[in-house]
């Protein structure tokens, strides 16, 4: 393993290899609502999304017991960065579409140091977007937010009071918007390929 320093979020990896329930109850509670919405957002439903929290738990379980885990960045960006590869994977599995993220495969056999790192440039990726989006103007940030939230441009459309083609546009402007002002901030060609 890296020599990184352990991450403090290394007691859930420790709670889970002992099977304390306490620890458990907590990792359900502080970081499951945010797997169950992007699952129910992506074709999905609650009952899966607990499958698939359970599947990862079992997954994060085995690799504390037989590989030693050795947590480097927060659970939480580990928890949610496995529970979408297992969903995606399973809808690749179970669908006749292709999913386009193809690499998005959990797997018990995969290299920790790997999936650790990876975890860390996403939950960097996730805070750059994050600052960047809070930079939007109010209409980008309210068109944007409801397009997550909603299964169509026509709802998002009716929800703001706007018209479908606007609402369309708008989201497309918005979005190029967005990813200028990710592409050109300071640390964003470190975060396109961290691995050597």
């Amino acid at each position: 393993m890296s020599n990184k320093k352990i991450h403090e979020d290394q007691k859930y990896v420790e709670g889970l290899s002992q099977n304390n329930s306490f620890v458990i109850q907590a990792i359900y509670t502080k970081f499951s609502p945010k797997v169950i919405h992007y699952i129910c957002n992506n074709s999905g439903d609650r009952e899966q999304a607990q499958d698939v929290i359970q599947e990862v738990l079992l997954v994060i379980y085995d690799q504390a017991k037989v590989k030693n885990l050795k947590l480097t960045c927060p659970f939480d960006a580990y928890f949610f960065l496995l529970c979408k590869r297992k969903w995606l994977n399973m809808l690749k599995k179970s669908s006749l579409q292709e999913v386009t993220i193809n690499e998005e495969i959990v797997s018990k056999d995969e290299p920790l140091e790997e999936l650790v790192s990876e975890s860390e440039n996403f939950e960097e990726k996730q805070s750059l977007y994050e600052r960047m989006f809070q930079k939007l103007g109010q209409a980008c940030k309210e068109l944007l937010a409801k397009s997550f939230q909603l299964q169509s441009m026509e709802e998002v459309a009716e929800s703001l009071n706007v018209t479908y083609g606007y609402a369309r546009k708008k989201k497309s402007l918005c979005i190029g918007q967005l990813t200028k002002m990710i592409q050109e901030s300071p640390g964003f060609a470190n975060l396109k390929n961290p691995r050597k």
